[in-house]
């Protein structure tokens, strides 16, 4: 029996991994091992490792890693507190293989390590583009590291192949996101009001709002226009939910409170809703705004539109359904409107990161390698035809 080591840090993170983490469990040829870090274990962000042992999963290990800033050094000094916590697990746990999901820091932590530890590493995501944040070279750097790859397009398998891994190890297999959806029966409008205790009687939009770390404005003076651009939507109820725990996370979410406060009969947030109660709710929004992925995977395949503001998701394919504008107050005003007021067509239902058996992809892939035999030395695979 071969042991696969899942290393999670996010509570978005988890959503995506739960079809692979079930298929892993129940594979009578694998061993699953969880380690939650990052997030997880954050009493700011919600505590969320509970959700994963409600889901009727074990955790092997958790690793503590956050410290109270969210500084640019503080995040520094949470990544080396994640090397020498995941460095330990790992030693107790003995993977044959880690998975890992994304490009997060804690992720790109878990892969540094795995790699001193020469522990292969299967990689689910990459070859992406996220142009206005550092995770954009953290992905990359991940996938060099990595040994197979699980890409959700084709052409982000493409990329990974132009960074110079083997083709025969890059499988183009889809959105984990798309598979968790189909397997998840979502609360009705109801059982969520009772679950949240708010009412949804009235129209309501979703906002997740992430820092632009690599934008050269303060993080405080990012999210101004989207507050001004909400403020021309008064008809509208606003549910937020919190940012992530990147650097200036702490400062977005203190500016979210004081909006909220001042808007308290038509505006909410919330630290961690779950997996779940998001999709539930976001299947019932009018739309989704702000800057997260799940507006332009998961949203477009509910039927829900989005407004994706700024550079953090630049260079994501996108589907029609998805509106991009500039990080300015009346180019938010004028891509709300379009999103409110959408007209769905038969070609925006073709959601180009929707593939069938995704999870099951992975996991014959990950079974073959692992019976076949790993070299970690990895040759570089050269584009032919290139000068």
């Amino acid at each position: 029996m071969k042991t696969i080591g899942v290393v999670t840090g996010s509570r978005a993170e988890y959503g995506l991994l739960r079809p692979v983490l079930k298929r892993i469990k129940e594979d009578e040829e694998l061993n699953l091992q969880i380690i939650v870090t990052g997030m997880h274990l954050d009493d700011r962000c919600g505590m969320t490792y509970k959700e994963i042992e409600e889901d009727g999963f074990i955790i092997k290990e958790k690793v503590e890693m956050n410290v109270a800033s969210d500084t640019a050094i503080g995040t520094c000094k949470s990544m080396g507190l994640g090397m020498i916590g995941l460095s330990e697990a790992y030693e107790r746990v003995k993977p044959d293989m880690i998975l890992l999901l994304g490009d997060r820091y804690e992720i790109f932590v878990a892969a540094s390590v795995a790699t001193i530890c020469k522990i292969p590493i299967a990689h689910i995501h990459g070859g992406e583009i996220t142009q206005g944040a550092y995770d954009d070279c953290m992905r990359h750097a991940i996938t060099k590291m990595s040994y197979l790859h699980f890409t959700s397009t084709k052409e982000y398998r493409k990329r990974v192949i132009q960074l110079g891994e083997e083709p025969d190890r890059v499988f183009e297999v889809g959105a984990l996101g798309i598979e968790n959806i189909k397997e998840t029966k979502l609360l009705s409008k109801h059982s969520l009001e009772k679950s949240l205790k708010i009412s949804l009687a009235n129209p309501y939009i979703l906002v997740t709002f992430h820092p632009i770390t690599l934008e050269k404005e303060s993080t405080e003076t990012q999210i101004e226009p989207l507050f001004e651009a909400l403020d021309s939507f008064l008809n509208l109820t606003i549910i937020f939910t919190k940012s992530n725990s990147d650097t200036g996370g702490n400062i977005i979410n203190a500016r979210i409170e004081e909006y909220v406060a001042k808007n308290k009969e038509r505006a909410v947030v919330f630290s961690s809703l779950g997996s779940l109660r998001y999709l539930s709710l976001l299947s019932y929004s009018r739309a989704v705004i702000g800057n997260s992925s799940s507006g332009i995977i998961e949203a477009p395949f509910l039927s829900v539109s989005a407004v994706d503001i700024g550079d953090r998701q630049r260079g994501r394919v996108k589907p029609s359904s998805v509106i991009s504008c500039e990080n300015q107050v009346q180019d938010i005003i004028d891509a709300i409107h379009k999103t409110l007021t959408y007209n769905w067509k038969k070609e925006d239902r073709a959601n180009p990161y929707e593939k069938e058996g995704t999870s099951n992809q992975m996991i014959e892939a990950i079974k073959q390698t692992l019976d076949y035999g790993i070299n970690l030395k990895k040759n570089f695979y050269d584009l032919e035809g290139e000068s």
